[in-house]
């Protein structure tokens, strides 16, 4: 018997250093990346140019509020959003400052200091950069949906409370509580305020609502920070500006490191991390929905967002994360590959060389008033009415995450989200788990099987419990399915199915209808069709017959499909059909 040698300490270091290469290797820029670029390098451009349009005041603003100033924000969107989109794992992902990463920063600032902000912000970068490289890129599957609706709920009313100080013209009060810090802002206004700054807020809320209705692809944000600007310069009106900034990009340089050690920043790192993490993936999973490339690898948007956050402190920026609401703007617009965000920067930097006089005329209430839009546009009210139509449970998670996160942060709010989630779907597990004796459910016999497949025809039963710590695997399994054009979805042995399963099936649905695959549903039970319905994910069946009480009737309009034959007279449903 040959006996195989041990494998010595220095050999096991040295494969677990060439494991690592290949990992980090396999993440990092390709050729791939620009693939079809010569076809729609034209689209890119212009979907570019539009997004730095947009970018613009959301940058200035948020470099605003978080109390680093308007060149940190505009700063951040060129640095992390050019790094991100060379490196990131999106093609049409775009990143710089958002809201939610301003809730974070707001707190730091203020009991740190600006200074602390570039450390926390490096190190950050530095542990989005090792999850990456350590493929934790799935963990996203594990978060609820109503999780991360109700910290974006959150998000949006901590961010509308930022600007109230500004809103109303008076100086922001001393405190890390936002909504405490609102309230006695409110309270000064009574005797300081000024009319002229609510006044600007006013012309940016009509002309960023207006705008859209008028014509679509109007950059609303610019305008309504150019009326603004106008207003306050032609009337003469007092009110506080963004003032100078720079002609130039600034030079790199080290951040000094604090006095106390690196470790008394490592909690707020994390929670910069997380959010960066969390946030980037959430936007690269919008926009693989919205646009028609290829899906987004997320252990390579970790790294490329975490190197954008160790860069982007470098050159005075703040941390970053994706952003989806210019995201959606830059698929929008058309944009195919990379190159579209890589534009984006190149057009913001265009403003720092030349238009860094007209942007310092800019009144903070402007700025406050985009932000306030913004913010209210950030709450997807469809998803929250589904979520609280959908079950106790789920609108109890969404309710709670929202309050913890403007009452404590956002990790924090995810943290109670997700483990209140966890114990409610356990919960569910157990009182939906039974051993009962049933008749056995007609069934189709191996002739019948080989037979379904031959003419592309494919059915899957679904068995126990398809809630949020599922449902991503399932969605994945699930829509690669090939050389099919009817999948037939057997449901009556599901046990156990909350929002998130609900929301994840629809996705299945829509996806594989979009790609010519008909779609029948066998057999829900009547909660779970409640379920399905309140959060739309029966409206992506390609038609209301598709949904069946049995087997036969199933297989029987499948086949019709199949054959190209199958139609749906009116008040003449198909065998077998639901009521």
């Amino acid at each position: 018997m040959t006996r195989t040698p041990p494998i010595s300490d220095a050999e096991g270091r040295s494969g677990f250093a060439a494991s690592t290469w290949r990992r980090t290797a396999s993440l990092l820029p390709r050729r791939s990346d620009y693939a079809g670029l010569s076809g729609s390098w034209r689209s890119d451009v212009v979907a570019g140019l539009t997004v730095g349009v947009v970018a613009l005041p959301l940058a200035l603003a948020f470099g605003v509020t978080t109390g680093l100033g308007a060149a940190a924000g505009l700063t951040t969107a060129i640095v992390a959003g050019l790094v991100a989109a060379v490196f990131g794992g999106s093609n049409v992902q775009v990143s710089g400052p958002t809201g939610a990463m301003t809730v974070v920063l707001v707190p730091i600032v203020a009991r740190d200091g600006a200074d602390a902000v570039a450390v926390v912000g490096a190190i950050a970068g530095i542990l989005v950069v090792a999850a990456g490289v350590l493929r934790l890129g799935r963990v996203l599957a594990y978060i609820p949906w109503p999780v991360v609706e109700g910290f974006t709920l959150g998000i949006a009313v901590i961010i509308f409370l930022q600007q109230v100080p500004a809103a109303l013209g008076v100086a922001k009060p001393d405190g890390e509580n936002t909504a405490a810090v609102a309230a006695r802002a409110a309270v000064d206004a009574l005797d300081t305020g000024s009319g002229q700054a609510l006044a600007l807020v006013l012309i940016v809320v009509v002309v960023m609502v207006a705008a859209p209705r008028l014509q679509r692809a109007l950059p609303a944000s610019l305008l309504a920070v150019v009326a603004a600007t106008g207003c306050a310069s032609v009337a003469g009106w007092d009110v506080a500006t963004i003032g100078a900034l720079p002609s130039s990009l600034p030079r790199p340089g080290i951040p000094s490191l604090p006095e106390g050690g690196l470790s008394q920043y490592f909690g707020a790192a994390f929670a910069v991390a997380a959010l960066a993490a969390i946030e980037s993936l959430l936007s690269a999973k919008v926009a693989d929905g919205m646009a028609d490339g290829d899906r987004h690898d997320p252990d390579r948007e970790l790294l490329g967002q975490g190197l954008a956050n160790i860069v982007s402190p470098l050159f005075g920026g703040m941390p970053a994360t994706g952003a989806i609401a210019r995201t959606a703007v830059n698929v929008r617009a058309g944009a195919r590959t990379r190159v579209a965000a890589i534009v984006h920067t190149l057009a913001l930097i265009a403003v720092v060389l030349v238009g860094s006089g007209l942007v310092a005329a800019i009144p903070l209430a402007a700025l406050a008033g985009v932000l306030m839009v913004t913010a209210v546009r950030m709450v997807e009210t469809h998803n929250i009415r589904a979520i609280l139509r959908s079950t106790r449970s789920d609108a109890l998670v969404l309710v709670l995450t929202a309050l913890a996160t403007v009452a404590f942060d956002l990790i924090v709010a995810v943290e109670i989200g997700v483990a209140v989630a966890a114990v409610l779907a356990l919960r569910n597990v157990a009182r939906n788990t039974a051993l009962t004796e049933t008749p056995m459910p007609q069934e189709v016999d191996d002739r019948e099987e080989h037979e379904l497949l031959h003419e592309h025809i494919v059915a899957y039963r679904i068995d126990g419990a398809l809630f949020f710590g599922a449902a991503q695997r399932f969605l994945t399994d699930l829509t690669q399915v090939a050389d099919v054009r009817v999948v037939i979805l057997r449901l009556p042995d599901l046990q156990v199915l909350d929002a998130t399963g609900a929301h994840a099936l629809g996705e299945i649905v829509a996806d594989l209808e979009r790609r010519g695959i008909t779609v029948l549903l066998k057999g829900p039970r009547p909660e779970h069709e409640r379920v399905l319905r309140a959060v739309g994910a029966l409206d992506h069946l390609a038609s209301d017959q598709h949904l069946f009480t049995d087997l036969d009737g199933a297989v029987a309009h499948a086949r019709l499909h199949a054959a190209g034959t199958a139609h749906h007279p009116v008040g003449d449903p198909p065998a077998g059909r639901a009521a």
